[in-house]
C-alpha cells in the first residue's frame, strides 16, 4: 500500500460493489482513502491490493458509467 494515511488493510472500510450478489461471483473490494482507492479480490483479500489516486478512480468511474471520459 502506497498512501501516506493507510498503515495497513486492517485501518481501511473495505466495501464490495452493490452489483455483487454473494453467489460467488467475480467481484472486487474496494477501499476509499482521501488520496484514492485501494482494490483486491473479494475472494482473496489477502492477496495484493492495487492502489490508484483519486483522479484516476474518478476517471475509472466516469468510463464505467458513461463510456467515456468527461471533459
Amino acid at each position: 500500500m502506497s498512501f501516506a494515511d493507510a498503515s495497513g488493510p486492517g485501518r481501511l472500510v473495505w466495501f464490495t460493489s452493490s452489483y455483487s450478489n454473494g453467489a460467488g461471483g467475480e467481484c472486487v473490494e474496494c477501499a476509499m482513502t482521501e488520496h484514492g482507492a485501494f482494490i483486491r479480490d473479494s475472494k482473496c483479500p489477502e492477496m495484493s491490493v492495487l492502489s490508484v489516486s483519486r483522479d484516476a478512480w474518478r476517471l475509472f468511474l466516469q468510463v464505467v458509467q458513461h463510456g467515456q471520459p468527461t471533459t
